[in-house]
This record gives structure tokens, C-alpha cells and sequence, in this order.
């Protein structure tokens, strides 16, 4: 059951909370701060969904220490319609809004942004900030290391494969490497109803692969945050052969790599035991939170304990409209 937390007091309206001069400040200002008091910040995620909570889990996995604020831009969901500068208008204010909670890290948990507008953002925030096509590129053509000329194939939505931002990151390192992709967009939607072993999903998934299964790629890239809940399905459709490249997951590692190469990873030990979406980690969303919540426990198993709606607009403020929290 969800309720409001907290009640809005009578006749107070809403809260609102400038962003843009606020964020950039509070960002510039982790270069005068301790090392103690920025390694005890937690690390920012964004995505203009839920998508990205598959990005959550795995960082979640992989540094069990850390603290983590999530946002998911679920009124203005799907990015990949979008203009390049309307998307990167969004992922500007989503990371302003990020950074005005104070956070040491920057994680663009979103394919299309971190396509069209990872340039942007590192600009603006002035944060370490990573992308999920950089990680997931690299990554491909390390597991296909011992390949002369390694088969790489690509699956992303429409706006991701059309940017060609992972046939450009995987070229940049290998010239050798053959690239093939392909746009599954109903992978996103069968991802969020749950439908990862059903007939049909293994119908359409036959389909969207048919022309990667004939390349014969030695690795395949899961280039949209969604698909690794697909991942049983096309992996039984490629061959288990075929190297799946779930891009969170290398997003993952890399921060992992970045926080102690850098030395900010959280001194503090968490004495009780963590799991996925505990009170440790705050979630906001933009729109239907209850929807956003059913889907969490969908992918992790759990919905977020700590779960705020906000409101972006403009360009440099943000308005709380309530704050939802399940009752426990």
C-alpha cells in the first residue's frame, strides 16, 4: 500500500526549489570539500525511465557501500523521439537536479542521452560523469580481445542505433571490428510488462535478430537498459556462443574502477545488511510513481522504500509535489 509521506501542510502550496545556480555551485564545490566529506556522497543515476534501474542493480552489486540517489524521467519518457537539443536540455536538468542533492558521481543511465548529450552534461555539472555506451563498447571488444577482426552486433532502440554511438565508440578503439545493428523497440515494452519467457515475445524477438543471427557476431551489446531483462530470450536465440554485453553492467565496473582509482570510494561500512531498493537509496520520478514502483519490483524484486515525485520545468527549477513511501 502507498501512502503520501510526508502530509502537505494546509494551504502551503507547493515546494519549490531553484536548481541550475544551486547545482552548478554545489558541484564546483566538491573540489574544496575533504576527500572525507566526498567520498561520503552517494552516486547519481538518471534515466528518462525505469530502464535504468537495471544500471541500479548492477552498481548496487558491485559497490554494496555506497549510498545511491536515482532519478527516472518518467513524464517526458521516451528520449528517443526527441530533438538533440530537447534531450539535451533534459539530461542537463535532470543532472542539475542530481547534483543539487549533493553527489560525487554522475552515472547517465540513458542510452539516448548518453548518445546525444554526455558532451553537454559533463560541461554544465562539472561532475565525474559516465555514460552506458563508452562502458559497454569497451567492453565488447574485451571479451572478443582474441578475435583478429571480432563480430560485434548492437541492439538498441531506434534513436540509439540511428545515433551510431556504439559502432563510433567500439571503431574508435578497433578499426578491425565488424559492426552490425539493429532496433528492437518492442523489447521496451515487453520489459516493463514482465513478459521475459512468453511465446510471443520469442516471436519478435526471432524477428528483430534474424539478420544478427545470420552475421554470426562473436558478442552482442544489450544497448538499451531494458533488454538485459530480455536476456534469457535472446541469448536462447543468438546461440550460447554468442557473448551478451549487458552495458550496466560494464557501466558498473567502470565506476567501481573510476571511485578507487580516484579514491572515493565510501570509507564507511554498512553494519546492517543491504538489499536492492533499501532506505539507503532515494528514488525520485516525474511522473506516476505508483507505476514506477510496480515495474521496480518487477526488475529488482523490491520497490524503493524511498520514493519521491518531482516536477521538472524550465530551466533551472524543480517543483516537489509529493513524496510516496511504502508502508511498511
Amino acid at each position: 500500500m502507498w501512502v503520501r509521506f510526508p502530509p502537505p501542510p494546509p494551504n502551503c502550496g507547493k515546494l519549490k526549489m531553484p536548481v541550475s545556480s544551486e547545482s552548478l555551485n554545489q558541484s564546483k564545490s566538491l573540489s574544496t570539500d575533504s576527500p572525507s566529506q566526498i567520498r561520503n556522497l552517494p552516486i547519481g543515476i538518471f534515466d528518462s525511465g525505469v530502464g535504468g534501474l537495471t544500471v541500479y542493480k548492477a552498481l548496487h552489486e558491485h559497490l554494496p557501500n555506497e549510498h545511491f540517489v536515482y532519478l527516472g524521467d518518467t513524464a517526458r519518457v521516451p528520449y528517443g523521439t526527441k530533438s538533440l537539443s530537447t534531450v539535451e536540455r533534459y539530461a542537463i536538468e535532470n543532472a542539475l537536479f542530481l547534483a543539487s542533492h549533493g553527489i560525487k558521481l554522475l552515472v547517465v543511465a540513458c542510452n539516448t542521452a548518453s548518445a546525444l548529450a554526455l558532451p553537454k552534461i559533463r560541461e554544465r555539472v562539472g561532475l565525474e560523469t559516465i555514460g552506458v555506451i563508452g562502458p559497454g563498447a569497451r567492453k565488447a571488444l574485451r571479451v572478443t580481445a582474441n578475435k583478429e577482426n571480432p563480430r560485434i552486433a548492437v541492439i538498441a532502440t531506434e534513436a540509439t542505433v540511428q545515433s551510431n554511438a556504439y559502432l563510433d565508440a567500439i571503431k574508435r578503439v578497433s578499426e578491425k571490428a565488424e559492426v552490425i545493428q539493429a532496433a528492437c523497440p518492442l523489447f521496451v515494452p515487453l520489459a516493463e510488462e514482465g513478459w521475459a519467457e512468453e511465446e510471443e515475445t520469442f516471436m519478435i524477438a526471432r524477428k528483430y535478430l534474424k539478420e544478427i543471427v545470420a552475421f554470426k557476431p562473436d558478442a552482442l551489446i544489450l544497448g538499451c537498459t531494458h533488454y538485459p531483462i530480455l536476456k534469457n530470450v535472446i541469448q536462447k536465440i543468438v546461440g550460447e556462443s554468442v557473448k551478451l554485453i549487458d552495458s550496466g553492467e560494464a557501466c558498473a565496473e567502470e565506476v567501481k574502477e573510476i571511485l578507487i582509482r580516484r579514491n572515493l570510494t565510501n570509507p564507511n561500512s554498512i553494519k546492517k545488511k543491504r538489499r536492492i531498493c533499501d532506505d539507503l537509496d532515494h528514488f525520485y520520478v516525474t511522473d506516476a510513481a505508483k507505476r514506477f514502483a510496480k515495474v521496480a519490483e518487477r526488475f529488482l524484486g523490491a520497490p524503493p522504500i524511498k520514493l519521491e515525485e518531482v516536477e521538472i520545468f524550465g530551466t533551472d527549477k524543480l517543483e516537489a509535489k509529493h513524496e510516496l513511501q511504502e508502508k511498511r
